[in-house]
């Protein structure tokens, strides 16, 4: 069985991203494993809170060693795992991460702000998940022959074929014309968060197509917005030359 984790910051298309792998006959996904470890750990009061605390694990070493260990929820040859990366911190740098195939979506951090701060009213740096990103990027490249992909979320959605294509042969699996459509409505794989912050794509079939990415968008009034670009800047620089072999 391959497991494939994908670490995307909050407002990433990453749940249509989920979507894309779980329309894929040969794959079983997992939402958001570390989410209510994140809660417990962090008392942040997200809507929905009882019912996520309720619907996992707390404790981040048993997810973890479920993920890189245990069994997938159904016997199939993939088992995508849509990690969050501001669920995690630098604790959870550890020897598990080695037993899972890693790739990266990011998003320019104004438009994320942006998103999220429509469901819920503040956000810190972290939140942004950039700087676990970056964090878990140089380990990798560090500790792997060659770095992992990274995704530019306005690429999935301007170009979702080839950039689904290219995700796809990083990992090593076969494409499928499949991943590019779902079914409207929840999914038996969506998190119990769901109502709370996937509208959206409960009303999408297909990733949304791009011309919203390329609008005027107002810089969000928060204090580390230069610092979540700078590290959203490292990880795009990085996607450009992510082909070739580390040097590290």
């Amino acid at each position: 069985m391959r497991r494939l984790a994908v670490w995307s910051g909050p407002r990433n298309l990453s749940t249509a991203l989920m979507r894309s792998f779980s329309s894929r006959c040969d794959c079983v996904v997992s939402d958001e494993p570390f989410y209510a470890s994140y809660l417990a750990t962090t008392g942040i009061r997200h809507p929905g809170r009882f019912d996520v605390l309720s619907s996992q694990p707390q404790d981040w070493q048993k997810v973890a060693c479920q993920m890189a260990e245990g069994p997938a929820p159904l016997e199939k040859p993939i088992w995508y795992q849509k990690h969050m990366a501001q669920h995690m911190d630098k604790t959870m740098l550890a020897p598990w991460l080695e037993r899972i195939e890693h790739a990266f979506l990011i998003r320019h951090p104004a438009r994320v702000i942006h998103s999220y701060l429509r469901v819920f009213p503040s956000m810190t740096l972290t939140e942004t998940g950039l700087p676990w990103q970056v964090l878990l990027y140089k380990h990798l490249r560090q500790t792997r022959r060659h770095p992992p992909l990274i995704i530019d979320a306005h690429d999935l959605q301007l170009r979702p074929k080839s950039t689904l294509q290219r995700l796809c042969e990083a990992f090593g699996i076969s494409w499928k014309s499949s991943m590019l459509h779902w079914p409207t409505g929840q999914h038996p794989q969506d998190g119990v968060w769901a109502p709370h912050w996937y509208k959206k794509i409960w009303e999408s079939t297909g990733f949304t197509p791009a011309p919203v990415e390329d609008s005027p968008l107002p810089e969000p009034n928060v204090p580390f917005l230069d610092e979540a670009v700078s590290l959203y800047e490292q990880l795009l620089s990085c996607s450009k030359s992510e082909t070739q072999p580390t040097t590290n």
